[in-house]
């Protein structure tokens, strides 16, 4: 399979999908939802199960009575029973993939995260996984975590980077390149995390991510620019040519998520992993296009 190198090459990739994805979306009662369910419908890649919480706008109901064969309504009192309704139909196997619209994340994570009816189970890791297209790389970028984990532990860092290589190999890269990203390129006691690194790598080096290649600490510069790696020294597979950044905490990831999409003219996806399908929960400043892409990666 041809590596995904960018977002709006997607199209091609959704069009090859056997069938269309189930989506099941909380309160689509916005313009932004609207446009993300108009794009997908059109391109043939999904079908919907709305769950609202108020009246539907005009605009939408006449995409449902266009795409009537594709959309079903589902409607409810509230923000909270929209949520553990769509929730209830990934549970049923009537939905592949979970997004909210105008209904606040954390409503929607009550139902996601309940113990007796959510979408995580016992033992699993959630992170949030975002996939990035900037002018200045010639490839997809997927970094984590910037909105989930706080500080990983070792075995949360072990899910977040199966959760990442889990997704490149969905996109095509079949050996990605991870850096664990820290201000310094040396295992230090002071940083914690690069103990937590150093673990890491030697899992990797015993073949726990499979044919992934792993290295660090380095910063983001060294990872993504080779130049910069050879002035330092630094010999690595990872260096100048990674497919994964690992952040060391949610500060950075956060920091890293918000630079790149306001200075450097990024393109971003961005959904939940861990769960039993992936969840699609777009911030409010997130363009209807990133909202967009987020549901087809997440469909993909």
């Amino acid at each position: 399979m041809e590596p995904l190198r960018d977002l709006t090459s997607l199209s091609r990739r959704l069009s090859a999908l056997p069938c269309r994805r189930s989506v099941a979306l909380a309160c689509p009662h916005d313009s932004h939802t609207e446009y993300v369910i108009g794009r997908a419908l059109i391109e043939g890649f999904a079908r919907f199960i709305l769950t609202t919480s108020g009246e539907l706008s005009p605009s939408l109901m006449d995409v449902i009575e266009t795409h009537r064969d594709y959309v079903r309504v589902i409607t409810c009192s509230d923000a909270a029973e929209a949520s553990r309704e769509a929730v209830k139909a990934v549970r049923r196997g009537d939905a592949e993939v979970l997004m909210k619209g105008t209904v606040n994340t954390d409503v929607l994570l009550h139902a996601v995260l309940d113990k007796q009816n959510g979408l995580l189970e016992p033992g699993r890791v959630m992170t949030h996984i975002t996939a990035a297209s900037m002018p200045a790389v010639d490839r997809l970028i997927i970094f984590s975590d910037a909105a989930v984990i706080p500080r990983p532990t070792t075995e949360q860092f072990d899910a977040i980077i199966r959760a990442c290589t889990d997704a490149c190999r969905r996109f095509g890269i079949d050996s990605p390149r991870i850096a664990l990203t820290h201000c310094t390129e040396k295992i230090n006691e002071r940083f914690p995390h690069t103990l937590s690194y150093a673990e890491i790598i030697s899992r990797a080096g015993c073949g726990d991510y499979g044919t992934a290649v792993v290295d660090g600490p380095m910063d983001v510069k060294t990872a993504l620019d080779a130049h910069s790696g050879d002035i330092k020294g630094i010999r690595s597979a990872v260096a100048g040519h990674a497919d994964v950044l690992i952040f060391p905490n949610i500060e950075a990831g956060n920091t890293f998520y918000k630079t790149v999409t306001l200075l450097a003219s990024a393109t971003t996806a961005g959904w939940l992993a861990g769960t039993t399908v992936p969840v699609v929960v777009a911030s409010r400043a997130d363009s209807h296009v990133s909202k967009f892409y987020s549901l087809a990666l997440a469909c993909l």
